[in-house]
């Protein structure tokens, strides 16, 4: 009788083992959330300085194909804003053009890890990665006039609500081209953490509101909102204003950009496979 215990239990024993090792885990994808700060770049700063970030956040869902190649689809709200005020040159402070928007953006992104990922596994619970997409975000830019939020674009500080040399009114959303790099660390076979930085140029130089040149203030109504806005200098020095029509305003050849720097954390969606033989 204790023979044949023996033998069922031994039996067992190597029948759980072999269903143990007869499957492997699958990472199918993961959806997380992300949050950090994000900071613009185009006429009101032209020397890419990083000292007005503000806060972004994002969700977001990959879907894994491999230890390797992830395809992600992502959400983000943002806010950017900067300010002639922080330039160190005295054109532009004295030009004192300033503004705040916020960003909603949709992208569809690939990613692509350095080093085999598996979560659960130890020897494979780190890897930097890539990214790169592309993506399609709305904004509408403001700024504060005797402390009243005032929306930028249907004034048409450059011109585009009269006409002026053809222009036309800038539309509130434009496409990006995302992309960064990142790492990612498996803290368990559920969840993980990651730190990205990831780059966006977009197809619009009217983020900021600021683009080509001034209109001159004979093509805006005489004390009118958009009047005051097209040209701030006079609050500067009201004796020599630059708002003179056709007078560099913006640099219209170079769109305006933006980056996101954020943290995040991941749940895992996972199954099991039998192996392929070796």
């Amino acid at each position: 009788m204790n023979r044949i215990l023996s033998i069922v239990t031994i039996a067992l024993f190597f029948s759980t083992t072999v269903n143990a090792q007869s499957y492997e885990y699958v990472q199918q994808g993961e959806f997380g959330v992300t949050a950090g700060v994000a900071h613009y770049f185009g006429d009101l700063n032209t020397r890419a300085g990083l000292n007005r970030p503000k806060p972004a956040l994002g969700l977001f869902f990959r879907k894994q194909f491999g230890n390797y190649i992830g395809l992600r689809i992502a959400g983000h709200y943002a806010q950017l804003g900067y300010s002639d005020t922080y330039s160190k040159n005295s054109y532009q402070q004295l030009r004192n053009l300033s503004f705040n928007t916020n960003i909603y953006e949709l992208a569809l992104m690939g990613d692509f890890n350095f080093f085999r990922f598996v979560p659960g596994d130890p020897n494979f619970a780190f890897t930097p990665y890539v990214t790169l997409g592309v993506g399609v975000f709305s904004f509408d830019p403001y700024a504060y006039l005797a402390g009243e939020k005032v929306f930028l674009r249907p004034l048409g500080t450059e011109g585009q609500t009269t006409g002026y040399k053809g222009r036309k009114e800038y539309g509130s959303t434009s496409f990006c081209i995302p992309f960064g790099a990142g790492v990612k660390y498996n803290i368990s076979d559920k969840i993980n953490l990651s730190f990205e930085i990831s780059h966006r140029f977009t197809g619009t130089d009217y983020i900021d509101d600021v683009s080509t040149t001034y209109a001159g203030i004979n093509n805006f109504q005489a004390g009118s909102t958009a009047a005051q806005l097209q040209d701030r200098s006079y609050e500067i020095d009201p004796t020599t204003p630059l708002g003179v029509k056709d007078r560099q305003r913006g640099f219209s050849k170079q769109k305006d950009q933006y980056i996101f720097a954020e943290v995040g954390v991941s749940f895992n969606l996972s199954s099991y496979r039998c192996p392929t033989a070796n």
